[in-house]
């Protein structure tokens, strides 16, 4: 009788080992991603991702970064919260969802090949490209500007306009890295509003504006100018000889995440080769420096990159958001 109780009750103890391994891995099965990338590159991303895993579905809703924190912040007040992995357009999002204690550390085999600058050293998020913030012009404009400093030349009063921190991640990242800019600060910001300079809400405008020639001058992210250029706009795109911001995209894992095998797989594919070869052939710069940069861009070696740092710039950002907006007003 005890044989038989010791063998039901081992027999018992197989079965619900197996249906629990069942169960974590039908759990990773699944993948849902909240992401801040246009909507082909998102689907791309998707594309290679399940070709490398296909086992794994993936559910993705695609918003604005602070559309997609208004969300996920209901969730949370909701006690549900839905994604798996972030993938959104700056640093000081993730750096803030980290101290509120909403990501998971992830210590990546693939962050080796990356500079420390593009991710978080306790794992909690990793940049995944680097969109730049430099300086757009029509090509009907006066000049050729190749400095910060160029736009606030009096030929060019009341010809400039750029994105408002106050709508856009990369514009706060790219106001953080001029106001500590030690040949900008906040005295470059105050001559622009003396030449006339005007905010916008987001790059998307700044973009209309500069091609169009109503503003001919302008800050704008990289990608935008130079894919319009090659699509016959009438713009060029300027890394100024001071340097220049960037955004990295960066990919993070929630702590609530119920796929976390699924997450860090997908968080290892942006990292691998392959998945920066995709960020490549999408016109961005690979946050990978082994990789080239896409057709339109100068070499690596001609990007001078601003430094910024993320938990410095978060704690500021309050402060320069006010003294933005005191300047420039809302931008809309």
């Amino acid at each position: 009788m005890r044989t038989k109780t010791l063998f039901s009750a081992l027999t018992l103890g197989w079965l619900l080992t197996m249906f629990g391994a069942g169960v974590a891995h039908a759990a990773d099965d699944t993948l849902v991603l909240y992401t801040s990338q246009p909507n082909a590159d998102a689907q791309a991303t998707v594309n290679a991702f399940r070709k490398v895993h296909p086992g794994v579905q993936v559910q993705w809703v695609r918003d604005g970064t602070s559309q997609l924190m208004t969300r996920l912040e209901a969730e949370i007040a909701a006690g549900v919260t839905k994604p798996d992995v972030l993938l959104i357009a700056d640093s000081l999002t993730m750096q803030s969802l980290k101290q509120k204690g909403l990501l998971q550390p992830y210590l990546s085999n693939e962050r080796g090949q990356y500079a420390s600058s593009l991710y978080d050293k306790d794992g909690y998020y990793y940049g995944t490209k680097l969109i730049t913030t430099g300086i757009a012009y029509n090509t009907g404009a006066a000049f050729k500007p190749s400095s910060w400093n160029d736009l606030t030349r009096p030929e060019v009063k009341n010809q400039v306009t750029m994105p408002s921190p106050l709508y856009s991640g990369a514009a706060m990242i790219h106001l953080a890295a001029l106001s500590e800019s030690p040949q900008l600060g906040w005295a470059y910001y105050e001559k622009l509003k003396a030449n006339g300079a005007s905010a916008q809400g987001g790059n998307g405008g700044v973009l209309t504006a500069i091609a169009a020639g109503a503003k001919p001058y302008g800050m704008l992210v990289d990608f935008m100018a130079i894919r319009e250029k090659a699509k016959g706009a009438p713009i060029e795109f300027v890394f100024p000889k001071e340097g220049v911001s960037a955004v990295t995209e960066p990919v993070a894992i929630l702590k609530q995440a119920r796929h976390v095998e699924a997450a860090r797989a997908f968080v290892d594919f942006l990292l691998s080769k392959d998945g920066q070869k995709l960020v490549l052939s999408q016109g961005y710069i690979p946050g990978l420096a082994s990789l080239p940069v896409p057709p339109g861009f100068p070499s690596r070696d001609q990007i001078k990159l601003l430094p910024v740092d993320p938990a410095r710039a978060l704690a500021a950002t309050d402060t320069n958001k006010a003294r933005f907006n005191a300047l420039f007003g809302t931008g809309r």
